[in-house]
């Protein structure tokens, strides 16, 4: 279903650091956990194809840039330089290192992402919010418009609406399907602010794409299944 986004002042036009207010208070853990969005890993594990996949993503050859601030004779410098210094710096010299632009290796040749699109500390106005807080990833990654047929959009079309209108399955107005969601934090206690943001983030992405499924009653089918990542 789709409905009307608020008219609240968005945070990203607010100073970065703000957007992180609400997420400071631990018992941000358990307003998810009343959502049924729990931190913390399922005794039931993942299945096996989900192990597998993550095998074939971490045995798989990757690129290494050649003149990068973690080349090996400039790493400890890298790291003493950002020591103490603001998200921004941190988001500007690590984080492109860490999770590359998807849009811009696809400029660069890898036409499989072709059907993706990123934001940048953009808010996700256009999903149905689960708290009073709406998300907005430092860096989120999605499907673009154009990765699907007429046809599909045409399914798709009541459940996301018009532009303005809120959707379980878009982030934001250009974003389908959000699955990358990665959020930078410095200082004291920060990566368990950044863990909270990422962890409402994906209850967020995975939400979709169980409404989805249930729509066509095949839910069942992603039981114990990774759909979707984060980074903190």
């Amino acid at each position: 279903s789709s409905a009307a986004p608020s008219s609240t002042t968005p945070s990203d036009q607010k100073p970065r650091e703000a957007k992180s207010t609400p997420y400071q208070d631990a018992r941000y853990k358990t307003i998810l956990a009343t959502k049924g969005s729990f931190i913390d890993e399922s005794d039931l594990g993942i299945t096996d194809k989900s192990k597998n996949n993550l095998q074939t993503l971490l045995s798989a050859e990757q690129q290494v840039p050649h003149d990068s601030l973690f080349r090996d004779d400039l790493f400890k410098s890298t790291c003493r330089k950002i020591q103490d210094r603001n998200e921004t710096r941190v988001i500007r010299d690590i984080s492109l290192l860490m999770v590359p632009s998807a849009e811009t290796l696809a400029t660069c040749g890898a036409t499989n992402l072709q059907c993706l699109i990123e934001s940048t500390n953009g808010g996700w106005n256009n999903s149905i919010p689960i708290t009073k807080t709406r998300p907005q990833p430092d860096y989120s990654v999605g499907f673009r418009r154009e990765a699907f047929t007429e046809d599909q959009l045409k399914r798709l079309g009541p459940f996301v609406g018009d532009l303005t209108d809120t959707s379980f399955f878009m982030a934001t107005y250009y974003m389908y399907f959000p699955f990358l969601t990665c959020e930078v934090k410095c200082g004291a206690a920060a990566l368990d602010i950044a863990d909270r943001q990422n962890a409402h983030s994906m209850t967020m992405a995975v939400r979709g794409i169980v409404e989805l499924f249930r729509f066509v009653k095949r839910e069942n089918e992603l039981h114990r299944e990774i759909l979707a990542f984060s980074t903190s």
